[in-house]
Order: C-alpha cells, then structure tokens, then sequence
C-alpha cells in the first residue's frame, strides 16, 4: 500500500510548481481555482516573489497548499492513479490540510478559505519580535523536554521532527536564556528559525479558537482513505476525529516522529512526498530506514 505525504512552512522556494503550470494544464487549472476563491494572486507571489511575499505566513500557507495540490492533481492524472487507492494521507502542520483535500475529506474550495483564514491568524496572532522558533540539532523529544522540564524553562516543543531534530517555541526573551542550557546539555546546534510567531504552543490558542470557528463549519466526506493526524499520531478514518484533532493542531506539538512510527508499526512500505523541496523525506530517512520514499517536486519526477 502507499502513504501520500505534504510539507508544511519552511518547504517554499521562489518558483516553486512553475514546471507544472507551464507544462499541465492540470496544474495550471488548480492554482487558477485557489486564486479565484482566496482572491490572491498566488502564481505572482511564487513566480516572481513579487513584494518578498513568499515567506509572510498569510501568504506562505496558501502558496505551499497551492502548490502541493497542483503536483498531486498532475501525478494523479499522468500516472491515471485512482485516489482511492491510496491507503494514507498525511502532511506536516498545513500539509495535513493539504492531505484533507487531496483525499478528498473536504473540498478545494474550502480547503482554500480555512489556509487563507490560518494563515492569517497565525500571523498575527501575537506581536512582532515577541515570540519565536528554535530548532535544536541532537537531542530526541524527550530529552530536550528533560532540559526544559530541569531547568524550568517556559518553553514548548513545537514540532517533533525526528530523534536528532526538535523545534521549540517560546518567548523571544526565553529562547534568547535557554541558549546556553541546550549547548550545555550535549544540543550540537541551537538555530534560529525565520519565523513570525511561536507556532505550535500557546502563543496560538486565541488564534486556534477563531479557526476552530471555521473549521466547525467545515463539511467533512467520509471515504476509505486514512489520515494520521499531528496532533495524536494515530490512524483515523472517522472524520468528526480527523476534525477533533485539527481543532487542536494550531497550539500542540507536530508529532511527526510518532507519525512516521505509526506508519512503520502497521507495515507501511512506500512513501511518496509531493509538494516543494525533499524536507520530509530527509527527515523520514532519520527516523527509519524501512521505506521506499519517492519526492515529487518537479516535472521530471513524474
């Protein structure tokens, strides 16, 4: 059986998909839908990172989403593979939006309102320079928790992204402390991440509770294929937990590493990643080294 997966922020470059809105009518077809229904002029923000638009998180979201969606829709039809032949969906933080509407769990349209709405609210939702993103080089999850935890840091772990590669968030103020307590606890590197916010923790409950509005609102489609969500690593078909488990995504831990886990535990073999760049096939070839993994990301992948 196959698992599809979607990067999240970080995976954008300028230029991004322009192979495959050149070349498929396919591809060109979605970013023209998305454009029409967020209203923003998505192909010049990519092609010509016209403002230097491309890395603000309202904008940066929906490129990514548009982007991913494009490639799959073309992949799809090229290689005349059905959906439902799929057996998961899963993607890392906006990606698993993206794996709810190349599923098929909720529609395009909607898909695209609720990343416009997101990303928006994430970026604003707490003032600039207050807050930030670290990734640390080194240490697993619970070990970097164990630093927090013993030396009573206010930190959280945001994103869980293999056993050498954890991301916190915290206040500017808080990360700018900790610095000395990871290097002297055996963290090799202690990176700065160019983001707007503490994503991922509690900087984002307001933000997450407006969305949650939204996201209750959504009409979810029940089908065969199976989603593992960010927010408890585990399998689900039944859309009112898929949905449960969004609601709680935006101010919670990306547990990838647990995701990947899952998929090794139930004998998952073959792993394709479409969307921008390779990131998560990286980070998947550090936590197991049991999967086929195949990226699409340009045209000469397909």
């Amino acid at each position: 059986m196959t698992t599809v997966i979607f990067p999240g922020q970080g995976s954008q470059f300028i230029g991004m998909g322009k192979d495959f809105n050149d070349n498929f009518d396919s591809a060109r077809q979605v970013f023209e839908e998305i454009e029409d229904y967020s209203s923003i002029n998505i192909r010049e923000i990519i092609f010509d990172n016209k403002d230097n638009k491309l890395d603000l998180t309202q904008y940066t979201q929906i490129c990514i989403f548009a982007t991913s969606y494009a490639i799959f829709q073309t992949y799809i039809r090229e290689n005349q593979i059905n959906v439902e032949n799929v057996n998961i969906m899963m993607g890392h933080s906006l990606g698993e939006y993206t794996a709810l509407a190349c599923s098929n769990k909720i529609n395009l349209k909607d898909c695209s309102l609720i990343l416009k709405k997101r990303g928006e609210l994430m970026n604003s939702a707490v003032n600039p320079n207050e807050s930030g993103m670290v990734a640390l080089i080194g240490k697993d999850s619970d070990s970097v928790q164990k630093i927090i935890t013993d030396n009573k840091l206010n930190l959280e772990i945001a994103n869980d992204n293999s056993p050498m590669q954890i991301v916190i968030s915290g206040s500017k103020d808080e990360l700018i402390k900790s610095k000395n307590f990871f290097l002297n606890n055996n963290i090799k590197k202690f990176i700065n991440l160019n983001v707007s916010a503490a994503f991922h923790s509690n900087f984002m409950l307001n933000a997450q509770n407006k969305l949650n509005i939204d996201i209750e609102k959504l009409n979810f489609l029940e089908n065969e294929i199976k989603i593992i969500s960010n927010y408890d690593a585990n399998l689900h078909r039944d859309t009112s937990l898929i949905k449960k488990n969004l609601q709680n995504q935006m101010a919670n831990k990306v547990n990838w590493t647990k995701s990947v886990k899952k998929l090794n535990e139930i004998g998952e073999k073959k792993i394709i990643e479409i969307g921008p760049n390779k990131v998560l096939s990286g980070l998947i070839n550090r936590i197991s080294k049991n999967f086929d993994i195949n990226s699409i990301n340009n045209i000469s992948d397909l």
